[in-house]
């Protein structure tokens, strides 16, 4: 069982990586927390390369403690380096200014397993069918259905005859752009996305 020692350092070495993406972005330097800690440039990093992850997975992925996590949050949001939004029961955080409200939207979605897999499903195979989203996931048909609706509500889908994905270009950059941070699936589908792609004209 490691001791507190290697705890620390696995922190600090998290910290380290994350803050020095954070350093390199242009909202380093707007939270001015007035110690040497590096928790600001870590969230700010971190959120570079995760947007719209929720508050416990910042905490938890970056070590930190609530009250640090609430702090820190708190005064990037006051120093409008970061921006947040209600989605569902969770708090989604964003660096300032870099999304639209469908961007913002997408990636909340992009953020929850079902959701994901029939959004990357859907851009693999724009004709599958809710039976075979269910079959690709290895859920039910009426799960596939249920997330159908709560997409539509959210505007990133459409249902008439099928499944359509509004602003599917988008869709594909987001997941593409940010797929480390998604998992395994969206990985898989970056992998190959240049086949995917299209081009006009």
């Amino acid at each position: 069982m490691p001791d507190g020692e290697g705890v620390d350092e696995n922190k600090r070495a998290t910290l380290r990586r994350f803050a020095a993406l954070g350093a390199a972005s242009p909202l380093v330097g707007l939270a001015d927390t007035g110690s040497d800690s590096r928790a600001p440039d870590a969230i700010a990093g971190y959120l570079s390369q995760t947007p719209g992850a929720h508050f416990s997975k910042i905490r938890d992925d970056l070590e930190l403690g609530t009250g640090e996590t609430q702090h820190h949050l708190r005064t990037l949001l006051t120093e409008d380096a970061v921006e947040s939004e209600r989605d569902g029961e969770y708090r989604r955080f964003f660096p300032a200014g870099r999304f639209d409200a469908f961007e913002r939207t997408a990636l909340g979605y992009l953020r929850r397993e079902t959701p994901r897999g029939m959004i990357i499903g859907l851009l693999d195979d724009p004709s599958a069918s809710a039976g075979e989203l269910a079959t690709r996931l290895d859920v039910s048909t009426p799960t596939i259905s249920k997330h159908a609706a709560r997409l539509e509500d959210a505007d990133l889908l459409r249902r008439e005859d099928g499944y359509e994905l509004l602003e599917p270009e988008t869709l594909l950059l987001l997941v593409v752009r940010y797929a480390d941070s998604f998992g395994a699936d969206a990985i898989a589908f970056a992998a190959d996305a240049d086949e995917r792609v299209s081009y006009d004209g």
